[in-house]
């Protein structure tokens, strides 16, 4: 009786499988069906059919069971029924790898191989190329040939695709067949053509020569198979990739001709691989781009949307080759498929000119409800890229964004245009309050914690420092009555800021604060309690340090620093100077928003690469006596790339000492070293140590080797010192393929470049938020002035880059900015020189014939205002 599906199955979906609750045990049952005669196709067919679902499902067979059903099964051999005897095929390249004595069924399927049913002879190839092993392959092997060869065009792709499979196998038995492959590739039919070369160049494609042969050869006859054209392409690109050959050369000739291919699928391949070439100038790629440019006007929407996805890497790249498709391109706008219009309208984004701007937005703004988040997102990352290439249009995009803001959509969506408008404001300070006009109203219904809190971040640091902060307040004061815990928290840190900086608002916050202070959260009430009491004070040294900059510390770090403190009974009160600090992030100024993954719970915080360096460091004996490591810096390499030996060096500053790691590299496969040591001599007073060896350094396997150096008592403003370094090492000769040394080596040595310790070594980048509020916290009593002349620089922007990697401090306020068409600026740096001290440097630098630059530089020590003035000097 057949059961009666009713709507709501239908509507689960569990009635659209009628495999779903199947039981191998029960299903092994069935098989038992196999051996009755005589044979009933038809069942059999279905519980052949129920095995390989289970196999698919990924069901685990033991090898016991798996050999039983598979034996059970040759009996079917003995039915004529077609259907059956297919299915058996299948079912025995499924349990090929699982029950044992397959092999059984040999002499079945080479009969249906060589047969008379042309049927049967392609998936007979395919089933037993499939139990074969390398000691049978030679007993099949002419059968194989023929094969190959034969004149039914699925016999012959089945053996030929069988054959590709057995090269990993059996490379040897199967390049005897390359004659045979030679004549299937000048075949008629296009998928044997295929087939055929896509077999000839895996037999090749360790001999570059030979693949050069053979694609002149194929180049030169032509082929009919469009998917052997494709495949030649490939393999040609792949070659011009490899041989860095020049755009002169024949290969790129033979691809740029197949731009004339009569199908469409060799056309577009050909285009691909000219517009992912490596070093690709605008006049190679304008024969592609005018081909994907005619594809924008296809019938097929497949073809559209290759050409415009394919044009869009172009824009990347080389957004003025694609300006010619523009007209193209806005026509694909209101394309009725939504992945094309937003394709095409992302492309038009990076390519337009500033004038079209506004006639863009206008346009993108009638589709842009209609489409997914995933692709307003896509919109959103494009628009903030042409907010950096022209930062004039930014009413217009701001207008826009606020506009989309008010729409509905999902946090990533949302999320991506705060971004773009943070960006925004942080880019063009003309653009800053409007921008936070925008978002203030925007968090008046935001159901997204991470985004209120972001923004909130964002007023109290902006917010204070625009000409009417007090409009700001009643947008921040709301959250506190109306949101979460944790928007209520940030509300309250950024009216804090308000207070600090704004004299006249600071009654009206403590009185706003005492209303937090009965807060039902105890994170809020802490909060509002601590600004209370700071504001009170009236301060601006205390404002700096606990409301405006707040610490800088290494959170694990100051986890671990605390807990040993717990560990030890001591009177000594604990000393955050003992804290690393925390490693100021590098932001690179990014083109597009990368699209982050959506919010998780918060994951713990991951080490830094300083936590991690610090606790390798502290493992080795020698180094356990150095207190908490102050800086790690970045790796520089001492050898060339292609050097026999490959060396790079971090420099490690501790309070008074530094540990130098040399991470070594091995490259020849004839050699191992023992006992590596790097040594170095200083040019200055700094004292070596003591080395710590890297025991053995085998062919290819990174060690690394340490040395502990002094650092000067008697001069503490010698921070810069060159050291010239020899890698010494015990040489063993071993045999490269067993990688077995001698018993004997002799000692060797390698001269590495110099290494340079400069300024830079002993400062660690503190990001300070509210420049001006640290500078009054540190206060003159050990400010210093001097004045330079930069006579070979020539710009402001190459002026502010010297000094900033020159010193290795971190840019404040966004003063590494040099705004356009200007000839003076104030560059503002921060950070802490070693031993814990603040250091922070004004640098005004005025444009004539050279760069003038008057350095101000204050600090709580007075030796670092000296050691930074010296090393400018």
């Amino acid at each position: 009786m057949i059961k009666k599906f009713d709507k709501k199955d239908e509507e689960s979906g569990s009635g659209s499988n009628p495999f779903q609750h199947l039981e191998k045990s029960a299903v092994l049952q069935e098989a038992r069906i196999f051996n009755e005669t005589p044979i009933n196709p038809r069942r059999c067919l279905h519980i052949l059919t129920k095995i390989i679902y289970l196999l698919n499902q990924g069901e685990h067979f033991g090898t016991t069971e798996a050999t039983e059903a598979f034996f059970a099964m040759t009996r079917l051999f003995q039915s004529n029924d077609q259907t059956l005897r297919r299915m058996c095929y299948l079912t025995i390249k499924e349990m090929a790898n699982i029950s044992e004595d397959v092999i059984i069924v040999t002499s079945s399927l080479t009969k249906d191989m060589t047969g008379k049913e042309d049927v049967y002879r392609g998936p007979a190839i395919r089933a037993l190329c499939r139990i074969t092993d390398t000691t049978m392959l030679q007993a099949i092997e002419r059968y194989m040939k023929q094969a190959i060869v034969d004149k039914v065009p699925s016999v012959s792709s089945s053996a030929l695709v069988s054959s590709l499979h057995m090269v990993k196998m059996s490379y040897d038995v199967v390049k005897r067949w390359v004659n045979e492959a030679q004549e299937a590739a000048s075949s008629d039919n296009i998928m044997v053509q295929y087939h055929a070369l896509g077999l000839l160049y895996h037999l090749r494609k360790n001999d570059r020569l030979a693949v050069t042969k053979m694609l002149n050869k194929f180049t030169k006859s032509g082929l009919k198979s469009p998917f052997a054209y494709c495949m030649l392409i490939r393999i040609a690109s792949k070659l011009l990739d490899e041989t860095e050959g020049g755009h002169d050369s024949p290969l790129f000739d033979f691809i740029e001709s197949c731009l004339r291919n009569k199908n469409e699928m060799v056309v577009y391949e050909a285009a691909s691989a000219i517009v992912h070439m490596p070093n690709c100038t605008a006049r190679e790629l304008a024969p592609a781009v005018s081909v994907l440019q005619l594809f924008c006007s296809s019938p097929k929407a497949a073809l559209r949307y290759a050409a415009v996805r394919t044009l869009n890497k172009v824009a990347m790249k080389h957004p003025s080759a694609v300006t010619a498709c523009n007209l193209d391109l806005e026509n694909l706008i209101t394309d009725s498929n939504r992945s094309i219009a937003t394709l095409a309208i992302t492309t038009l984004l990076k390519t337009g000119s500033e004038s079209s701007v506004d006639r863009l937005m206008k346009q993108i703004s009638s589709f842009v409800s209609e489409i997914s988040d995933e692709f307003k997102v896509v919109v959103v990352q494009a628009i903030s890229a042409l907010c950096q290439k022209y930062p004039r249009k930014h009413s217009v995009m701001m207008n826009f964004l606020s506009n989309m803001l008010r729409d509905d959509g999902g946090f990533e969506y949302k999320r991506a245009i705060v971004d773009c408008i943070i960006s925004i404001i942080e880019e063009n300070p003309e653009s800053k309050e409007t921008g936070l006009a925008h978002l203030c109203e925007f968090i008046e219904d935001c159901e997204h914690t991470v985004l209120a809190t972001k923004i909130l971040h964002l007023l109290g640091k902006e917010g204070p420092r625009t000409p009417q902060p007090s409009k700001y307040i009643r947008f921040i004061f709301n959250r506190v009555v109306l949101e979460s815990e944790a928007v209520r928290a940030a509300a309250v840190s950024a009216l804090a800021k308000f207070g600090a900086q704004n004299d006249d608002l600071l009654p009206s916050v403590l009185v706003l604060m005492q209303r937090c202070m009965m807060d039902s959260d105890d994170e809020v009430r802490d909060r509002a309690t601590f600004y209370m009491n700071v504001l009170q004070q009236k301060q601006k040294a205390l404002n700096a340090a606990y409301i405006f900059n707040g610490l800088s510390v290494s959170i694990p770090g100051l986890e671990k620093s605390l807990h040993q403190y717990t560990l030890e009974p001591t009177e000594k009160p604990f000393d955050m100077k003992t804290v690393p600090l925390a490693t100021t992030p590098i932001t690179e100024q990014k083109t597009e928003i990368a699209p982050v993954a959506t919010s998780k719970l918060p994951e713990k915080l991951a080490p830094s690469r300083q936590d991690i360096y610090q606790e390798q460091l502290a493992s080795i004996p020698e180094f356990q006596g150095l207190g908490p490591l102050f800086k790690s810096s970045e790796p520089v390499q001492l050898t060339e790339a292609e050097t026999e030996y490959v060396v790079r060096c971090i420099k490690h500053t501790f309070a008074s000492h530094m540990v130098f790691q040399f991470d070594c590299t091995n490259t020849l496969n004839d050699q191992l070293l023992q006992k590596v040591v790097v040594q170095m001599e200083p040019s200055e007073s700094y004292e070596v140590i003591h080395y710590v060896p890297a025991p053995s350094l085998p062919y290819s396997q990174p060690g690394s080797c340490y040395t502990l150096v002094r650092l000067p008592d008697d001069d503490p403003t010698a921070v810069s010192c060159t050291f010239s370094c020899t890698m010494k090492y015990l040489v063993r000769d071993c045999d490269p393929n067993t990688g077995e040394p001698d018993d004997d080596g002799y000692d060797d040595e390698y001269v590495l470049e110099d290494l340079e310790v400069t300024v830079a070594d002993h400062i660690q980048k503190v990001l300070k938020p509210n420049f001006g509020a640290a500078w009054e916290e540190v206060g003159d009593e050990f400010e210093k002035e001097e004045t330079f002349a930069l006579a070979s620089v020539r710009t402001l922007d190459e002026a502010v880059g010297n000094i900033i990697s020159f010193l290795g401090m971190q840019p404040c306020e966004r003063s590494d900015k040099v705004p356009e068409n200007k000839n003076s600026h104030v560059l503002f740096l921060a950070g802490v020189f070693r031993g814990g001290h603040d250091a922070l440097v004004r640098a005004r630098l005025a444009l004539a014939d050279g760069v003038t630059m008057q350095v101000t530089v204050r600090s709580s020590e007075e030796t670092v205002v000296d050691v930074i003035l010296a090393s400018v000097g």
